[in-house]
């Protein structure tokens, strides 16, 4: 049987599996009692509904209190939480306390607002923080059980700059068990769902950052991403979120920390509601690294080249992408074109259908320094007790494992991948391929369209039936591209769809200026529950 039969036939084997497995768990979940596909209470305070940059400016004009804006989201939060879980650990009191500075600072009036715009963009903006960085006097346990009882006596590298900044953190947010699977859930803080219908996902593993944003209980927020965590969350929540050029923003002070070629994949990056706190987000955020991007370049929409792939190209492991993406792509190449007299190139990269076994290979693979990564299990462990995979599996089938099932399942596949050493090798050239494939084709004017996932935001558990989608993300941490993710409006069912926006290394300016204006022409972020 020829290679392209075997993996058709594959490929067609999996998805029928996948199928077969949603359906049982719908069955299941049916059984289990009506579904609950209701929205938040959509936001109706006005200083619940303007940007980052706004609220700022408002401020330090003194046409806002920090404190009325401080105590809006808080109230937000108390009204939208409930139903969502997004927010595991709050320091409302601290906040108010540091808005009151705030407001005694500008009501002596010795500074004059042009400087205070450049020394401190964010003054009294309220921001969240997922609970895998550090946030001083907050958990910070990435939903490991057994670090329950961590609490950060540091803020994370990009937390202090945030602060520098003055934006007031209000607390930090759900994230999956060791970061690493696209659904928010743990067996320490419980399961995070969506605002536009909460038996919906909110994907991961910053989802509680995406959910609380999208419900309006935040305006911005800081994520990171290995493997599409910012972008996923973004994707399903309808918010925008940008994984920047490998190494422009500081990793320090997160948990579980990169190691090995790991540390070139991991990202963090901002999430914001409003496309506008992107750029200014990415400035305070990367620090005296922000010297290495043009991001006070104006971006021409007729001068970029668009390429668009609406696929991966027939993965056997990862899902066919829903038909809506596909429209929603298509109509926003119709509006470029229309638009701006350009015609958008569609092409065919056909490595892209590796994209997951190249991911996993780059993320298995050592360091510089010739070290292998820590592996998962012994961070499961929480690099002390040792974690046996399968035999944690057997505990989990009796109900006796404080480890969630994906967790679980990404220990043993880790064991599995590296039974085969030589084909690591060829992917990871493969991947260096890939990428001068890439940068050959987006040079310093391209943006290249793909989808952000193939699935509009699953059901609960669902993901479990298709492990791999989050591939669409993963292949741009290993080749270390910017990509920001763009909403483009709503499905049918009232779900937020998009898109992601890919360019150049340190060309992060791009992708950031094309969010803008499809902000404007698209809509952007849609208020939950709101007719």
């Amino acid at each position: 049987m020829s290679s392209s039969v075997l993996e058709r036939s594959v490929s067609l084997l999996l998805r029928a599996l996948s199928r077969v497995l949603r359906v049982l768990l719908s069955l299941f979940q049916t059984v289990g009692g009506p579904r609950n596909s209701r929205p938040v209470p959509p936001a109706v305070q006005p200083l619940l509904l303007l940007p980052g940059v706004e609220l700022a400016r408002r401020i330090r004009r003194r046409q806002v209190k920090c404190v009325d804006v401080i105590q809006a989201y808080i109230s937000r939060i108390k009204d939208v939480n409930p139903i969502v879980n997004a927010l595991v650990a709050e320091r409302f009191s601290a906040a108010l306390k540091e808005a009151l500075q705030v407001d005694k600072r500008l009501a002596e009036g010795n500074e004059d607002e042009k400087l205070l715009e450049e020394s401190v963009p964010y003054l009294g903006v309220p921001f969240t923080v997922k609970e895998a960085f550090a946030l001083e006097g907050s958990p910070n346990s990435s939903g490991l059980v057994s670090r329950k009882n961590v609490i950060s006596l540091t803020d994370a590298a990009v937390v202090i700059n945030l602060r520098k900044a003055g934006a007031i953190p209000l607390g930090v947010t759900n994230c999956s068990e060791l970061c690493m699977w696209y659904e928010s859930s743990n067996n320490l803080y419980g399961t995070t769902r969506n605002p536009y219908n909460v038996d919906r996902i909110v994907g991961g593993s910053s989802g509680g950052e995406g959910c609380i944003i999208a419900a309006a209980g935040s305006v911005m927020g800081v994520g990171s991403d290995i493997g599409g965590s910012i972008r996923m969350p973004a994707f399903f929540n309808g918010i925008y979120g940008h994984k920047p050029t490998t190494g422009l923003v500081p990793n320090d002070g997160q948990f579980p920390d990169a190691t090995g070629l790991r540390e070139k994949f991991l990202c963090t990056g901002p999430m914001c509601r409003y496309a506008e706190d992107l750029i200014p987000m990415l400035k305070v955020m990367a620090g005296p690294n922000i010297s290495k991007v043009r991001l006070d370049d104006e971006v021409f929409m007729k001068k970029v080249k668009f390429y668009s792939m609406e696929n991966d190209g027939g993965s056997s492991c990862v899902s066919k992408v829903d038909n809506e993406l596909v429209g929603a792509q298509r109509r926003l190449i119709e509006y470029l074109e229309e638009q701006f007299g350009i015609q958008v190139q569609q092409v065919q990269i056909r490595k892209m259908k590796y994209a997951f076994p190249i991911w996993s290979a780059m993320m298995s693979s050592r360091g510089t320094d010739g070290k292998e990564p820590v592996s998962f299990k012994d961070l499961m462990g929480d690099c002390g007790n040792e974690m046996k995979p399968l035999w944690e599996l057997v505990k989990k089938i009796l109900g006796l494992s404080v480890h969630t099932l994906p967790a679980i399942g990404l220990g043993i596949l880790e064991d599995l991948a590296k039974i085969n050493q030589s084909s690591t090798a060829k992917l990871m050239s493969m991947c260096q391929s890939l990428e001068a494939e890439f940068c050959s084709l987006l040079g310093d004017d391209g943006i290249f369209l793909y989808p952000s996932h193939p699935k509009i935001a699953p059901r609960h558990h669902h993901p479990k039936c298709m492990p791999f989608n989050f591939a669409y993300t993963a292949i741009f941490n290993v080749l270390g591209l910017p990509v920001t993710q763009c909403p483009l409006g709503m499905s049918k069912d009232g779900l937020p769809l998009g898109i992601q926006l890919v360019a150049n290394h340190h060309y992060d300016h791009l992708c950031l200026g094309v969010a803008r204006h499809l902000e404007i022409a698209f809509g952007g972020w849609q208020n939950p529950g709101a007719p």
